[in-house]
C-alpha cells in the first residue's frame, strides 16, 4: 500500500506508536564494530534463550546499527516499556546471555559490564545540562532497526519530506536551510543553503542530488555508521534537496568496502519505493524522485567532489579546477549538488523543527552539532556527537575517558591526513570550523586519532603524508612530486640521515604545494607535517642534531644496551633472531651494534630489565 499524502502518514505513524508493545525491547548492535567483536554469536544466544524459556511474548529483538560504544562491543541494551527503565551491557559474551534475560532491568545481572546510559547515549535532540551530547546526526543509530521502515515511520519518518512538498515551495525549503546556517560537515564546511541556492538558480531541465559517501580518512567512522544505523534519514533528506533544487534523481557514491552499509541502503531504498515514498509524485504532489546506488573503488582522492563525479560518469578520479562549481556545472554538465552524509543527516530535523531550533545548538558561526569518530590512545574508542563549542578536553578525557594505561596526552589530530595535530595548550579550545583554522588544523569529516607520549610526531607526519602518497590521482605535478621530495626527506629525518638544513626545505616545499596543487587534496596534504613543525619542532631537532627519536619509535635511531643488571642468565641471547648478543654465563652480556636489528626482542624478553632503549 503506497502513502498518498501527509495525512496518511501521520495516521500511519500514530497506529505504528500504539501498537501493543512486548514489556521488555532488547536492541543488539548490528553495526560493522559489533558484527566484528561477536554481535552475532551474542544475537544466536538471545534468540536461543528466548526460545528455550518461552519469552516470545516478553521481549522484542531488534537489532540496530552502532551505539557509538565501539570501545565496549559487543554492545546491547534493555528497555523496559513500562518503567521507561533502560540498561547497557558492554562486552557481552554468549555465555552472560542467560543471566542478562533472566534479571530484566529490575536488576544487574552478575558479572557483566555496565555502561552509563546517559553519558553514551542521550535519547533527545536538543542539550541539556550535565549531558555531554546532543544528538541530531545519530538520534536514531543505534535506536531503531535500518531494515524495518515501519520503526523509523513510528518516529515521524519522512514527515519532513511531506512538509516540504506539500507545505513549502522549493525555495522556502532553501531559505529554511540558509537560515539554519547548517555547513557541510564533509570538511570544508561551506554553507548548505547557498551552495542549494546555486544550484537551483540554473535553469537546466536536469540536475543531480548526489551523497558523498566516500569516507576515506584514516580512524573515521561516521557516515558508514549513519548508514548501517539510519539509512532513511539520508534518503528523505535527498528527496528534500531534489525538491528544493529542481532536481528528480539523486545519487549515493559509496566505497565497495562498506558492504553492510550498501545492503541496508538497498533495502531501505526498496522499502520506500514500495511505500511510494520515493518514486513518482511523492505525496500526490507531482514531485518524482528516484535514488540509485554508485559504487566506487576505495580512492580518497574521489572525496573530492569533482573527481567523485568524473567517477560517477565512468572516468578516471581524478579533480578538475574549479570553477565551473558543480553546483553549475556537475554530473553530466548538469547543475549539481553534492553533499555528504553527515550534512544530510541534519536535513530533516531542520525541517520538521526549525531554522532557531537548529541554531540553539553549537555557535554563532557553526551551528549544531558534529559528529566525531575518537579512535587511536583514547581509552574508550567510539562515535559522539557534541554541540559545536564542545572543548577538546570535553570530548578526548570526559567522554573519552582520557588516554589508555595512565600515558601522558600529547596531542589529537583532526581532520585525517589534510587536517593537523592538537596540542595540550589548546585542550580547552571551543571546537568549531573557525577555531581549528585558527591553529593549523581542520574539522574534516570528524576523525579525532588520540596520541600519547608514546608516539613520535616525525614518524605521524610520515605516516600521513604516505597516505596522501598512495591516494594522490598523480595529475598535478606539486601533489604527484612534491610529496613524493617531502616524504624522502621525513625518511632521511626518522632515519637519522638528514641534514639541518631539512627542517627549513620541508617548510619551502609545504608552502609551495600549498599554493600550486589543483584540489584539496593536494592543497592540504602538508598539513600534518606544517603542523607537526609548528608544535613539536624539538622532536625534528632531536632526530636530526642527536639522532635521538624521543619517543622511541623510529627503529634506525633506537639503541638497545645491556646494563649492569644483567645475571647472565642467557635469555636474550638465545632469543635474538640475528646472534648480535654476546656473552658468558652468569656476566654481563653485550650487544653488537653493528649487527643489532632493532627488533626489540631482547628488551621485550628481558625479565630483569637490564635491557635499556636509547
Amino acid at each position: 500500500m503506497k502513502i498518498t499524502s501527509p495525512e496518511e502518514l501521520a495516521q500511519n505513524a500514530a497506529a505504528l506508536k500504539s501498537r501493543p508493545r512486548k514489556p521488555i525491547k532488547l536492541l543488539v548492535s548490528m553495526g560493522t564494530c559489533g558484527i566484528a567483536a561477536g554481535t552475532a554469536a551474542v544475537l544466536k544466544a538471545i534468540h536461543q534463550e528466548i526460545a528455550e524459556r518461552n519469552l516470545e511474548n516478553a521481549i522484542e529483538v531488534s537489532e540496530v546499527g552502532c551505539m557509538g560504544l565501539c570501545h565496549a562491543e559487543p554492545v546491547i541494551m534493555l528497555a523496559d516499556e513500562a518503567t521507561g527503565e533502560k540498561l547497557i551491557y558492554g562486552d557481552v559474551t554468549p555465555e552472560q546471555v542467560p543471566a542478562i534475560l533472566a534479571a530484566g532491568t529490575s536488576s544487574i545481572a552478575p558479572g557483566t559490564r555496565t555502561l552509563e546510559r546517559n553519558w553514551y547515549y542521550p535519547e533527545f535532540e536538543t542539550a541539556k545540562p550535565g549531558e555531554p551530547q546532543a544528538r541530531i546526526v545519530l538520534r536514531n543509530t543505534g535506536r531503531l532497526n535500518p531494515e524495518n521502515i515501519e520503526e523509523y515511520l513510528a518516529d515521524d519518518g519522512y514527515a519532513a519530506l511531506a512538509k516540504a512538498v506539500t507545505q513549502m515551495t522549493p525555495q522556502q525549503v532553501i531559505d529554511l536551510i540558509t537560515a539554519s546556517g547548517l555547513r557541510g560537515r564533509g570538511g570544508g564546511g561551506f554553507p548548505t543553503g547557498r551552495k542549494w541556492q546555486f544550484a537551483a538558480d540554473q535553469k537546466s531541465e536536469e540536475k543531480f542530488i548526489i551523497c558523498n559517501a566516500d569516507e576515506g580518512d584514516p580512524g573515521a567512522f561516521m557516515d558508514r555508521a549513519v548508514l548501517e544505523g539510519d539509512p532513511h534519514t539520508v534518503l528523505e533528506a535527498m528527496a528534500i534537496g531534489g525538491y528544493a533544487i529542481g532536481a528528480h534523481t539523486g545519487v549515493i557514491y559509496i566505497r565497495a568496502e562498506y558492504p553492510l552499509a550498501v545492503r541496508r541502503l538497498e533495502i531501505a531504498i526498496r522499502q520506500a519505493e514500495e511505500l511510494g515514498l520515493l518514486g513518482r509524485n511523492i505525496f500526490d504532489s507531482g514531485f518524482d524522485f528516484r535514488i540509485e546506488i554508485k559504487y566506487g573503488a576505495g580512492a580518497f582522492v574521489c572525496g573530492e567532489e569533482t573527481a567523485l563525479i568524473h567517477s560517477i560518469e565512468g572516468k578516471r578520479g581524478e579533480p578538475t579546477v574549479k570553477p565551473p562549481f558543480p553546483a553549475v556545472e556537475g554530473l553530466w554538465k548538469k547543475p549539481t549538488v553534492v553533499n555528504n552524509v553527515e550534512t544530510y543527516a541534519c536535513v530533516g530535523a531542520i525541517v520538521r523543527k526549525g531554522a532557531e531550533w537548529f541554531r540553539s545548538l553549537g555557535t554563532a558561526g557553526s551551528p549544531g552539532t558534529k559528529v566525531f569518530a575518537l579512535a587511536g590512545k583514547v581509552a574508550k574508542v567510539g562515535l559522539v556527537e557534541v554541540p559545536m563549542g564542545t572543548t577538546l578536553r570535553d570530548i578526548v578525557f570526559g567522554i573519552g575517558g582520557g588516554i589508555k594505561n595512565g600515558r601522558a596526552f600529547k596531542a589529537v589530530q583532526t581532520g585525517g591526513p589534510s587536517g593537523g595535530c592538537i596540542t595540550p595548550a589548546n585542550l580547552d579550545l571551543p571546537i568549531d570550523y573557525e577555531a581549528l583554522k585558527s591553529i593549523g588544523s581542520m574539522m574534516g569529516s570528524g576523525g579525532m586519532i588520540v596520541m600519547d607520549e608514546d608516539d613520535c610526531m616525525v614518524n605521524i607526519a610520515k605516516f600521513f603524508l604516505e597516505f596522501t602518497l598512495d591516494e594522490s590521482c598523480g595529475k598535478c605535478t606539486p601533489c604527484r612530486i612534491g610529496n613524493r621530495r617531502m616524504y624522502e626527506m621525513l625518511n632521511e629525518i626518522t632515519e637519522g640521515r638528514a641534514s639541518l638544513d631539512v627542517i627549513d626545505r620541508l617548510k619551502t616545499l609545504s608552502a609551495t604545494i600549498k599554493d600550486t596543487a589543483l584540489c584539496g587534496l593536494g592543497q592540504t596534504s602538508p598539513n600534518p607535517v606544517l603542523s607537526t613543525l609548528a608544535n613539536f619542532e624539538d622532536e625534528y631537532l632531536a632526530h636530526v642534531k642527536d639522532s635521538r627519536c624521543p619517543a622511541g619509535v623510529c627503529a634506525k635511531l633506537i639503541r638497545y644496551e645491556i646494563s649492569d643488571r644483567c645475571v647472565g642468565c642467557g635469555l636474550c641471547l638465545h632469543r635474538c633472531p640475528v646472534n648480535c648478543i654476546s656473552g658468558e654465563r652468569k656476566m654481563r652480556h653485550r650487544i653488537d651494534q653493528s649487527r643489532c636489528i632493532k627488533c626489540g626482542v631482547c628488551f621485550q624478553t628481558c625479565k630483569f630489565h637490564a635491557v635499556e632503549k636509547h
